[in-house]
This record gives C-alpha cells, structure tokens and sequence, in this order.
C-alpha cells in the first residue's frame, strides 16, 4: 500500500509556471506506475499525465491538452512525482491529484486503474 500527498499549488498568472510534487510513503514507490488527474468544478476527472515504473526505459503520456506544456517526471530516490506545468491558462485551473498503480494499467489515461489517490492540491490560473 502507498499514501500519497500532494504540494505545490497555488494561484498564478496566465502564461506562469508551477510544480507540483507527490509525495509517496513505502519503500516501493520505484514498482509503481504513477500519473496525475485534475478536476475543476462542475466537470468530470479529467487525464492530465502518467509515467511508467522505473525501469531499464520510462515511458511518459500526455493529455492533449497538455501535451508541450506539462512535463511529468519521477524521483524514486526521494519516493516524489514531479508535474511540471508552464505556460499556464485559465482552463488547467483545477484540482490536481496523484495516482498509482502497481501494475501497469492497460490504459494510462482510465482514472479507474489507478488504485491509490492523494487529496489534490488546487491550482488556479488568473487571466
């Protein structure tokens, strides 16, 4: 079992930047698949990005949306996903939560494969 907590929200300008870190207990953080979601007010759980198991090769997903923008990027020696957003804009204001999975999912971007949630750190974007 893994307890994720997530930081680095907060209110910023359009065309800013943030990070947003997760932070997982347990030893075995490095055997788990780990992505990120959003969810803004009023709409449903929305894929923003995953990234595989640490391994001899990583392998990364984006939403569209964010695909250019968003960087995802995982530190097993210090048990913390990193999601590295620039260019910022209203619509990425939202909810953002972290995930994991022991095994790979069969699709990255279901938020039902993901078996372990933090609470989400809010991020808002001003125009």
């Amino acid at each position: 079992q893994v307890q994720l907590v997530e930081s680095g929200g907060g209110l910023v300008q359009a065309g800013g930047s943030l990070r947003l870190s997760c932070a997982a207990s347990g030893r075995t953080f490095w055997r788990y698949a780990m992505a990120w979601f959003r969810q803004a007010p009023g709409k449903e759980r929305e894929f923003v990005a995953a990234i595989s198991r640490s391994g001899t090769s990583t392998s990364t997903s984006y939403a569209y949306s964010v695909s250019g923008r968003f960087t995802i990027s995982r530190d097993d020696a210090k048990n913390t996903l990193y999601l590295q957003m620039k260019t910022l804009n209203a619509e990425d204001t939202s909810v953002y939560s972290c995930a994991a999975r022991a095994d790979p999912p069969q699709d990255w971007a279901t938020a039902g494969e993901y078996n372990y949630w933090g609470r989400g750190t809010q991020v808002t974007v001003s125009s």
